[in-house]
């Protein structure tokens, strides 16, 4: 018998499972994977940390900073890939609306997940800008 996944908040996710989790979803690709302390300011200052758990094991997580009214901007969403495909990732999506239901939901999108936003209702915003922190502002 399979056991269900089992979504909840937990503010006081350690560094190094998020770490784990990041290397597992592919995320870590284009996150600080490398500096745990980093990532320990990531989730300390993160407004609503979302999970998805089988078993115990971390397989899922919604990291979202928030005003908690106008916007939410989620920053990190990464599933396993061993468990891709499976709703995990639209269930915490919907969680994370769920939490601050007044609030535009706003994220930049992995390149290989482009096109999976639209097919869960989400739309495309033709006006986001991005500055990396090497880029200089004139």
């Amino acid at each position: 018998m399979s056991s269900s996944i089992v979504y909840q908040a937990e503010p006081e996710l350690k560094a190094a499972d998020f770490q784990k989790l990041l290397i597992s979803s592919t995320l870590g690709e284009r996150r600080p994977v490398d500096d745990l302390k980093r990532l320990g300011k990531m989730l300390l200052h993160a407004d609503l940390i979302l999970t998805a758990r089988k078993e115990g094991e971390l397989i899922g997580i919604a990291r979202s900073i928030s005003d908690q009214s106008y916007c939410t901007y989620l920053s990190d969403l990464a599933v396993h890939v061993d468990f891709q495909k499976q709703g995990i990732g639209k269930k915490l999506i919907k969680l994370t609306k769920e939490a601050f239901p007044q609030s535009n939901l706003i994220l930049l999108s992995a390149p290989k997940a482009v096109d999976y936003y639209p097919k869960i209702g989400m739309k495309r915003h033709p006006h986001c800008f991005l500055s990396l922190p090497k880029d200089p502002i004139y």
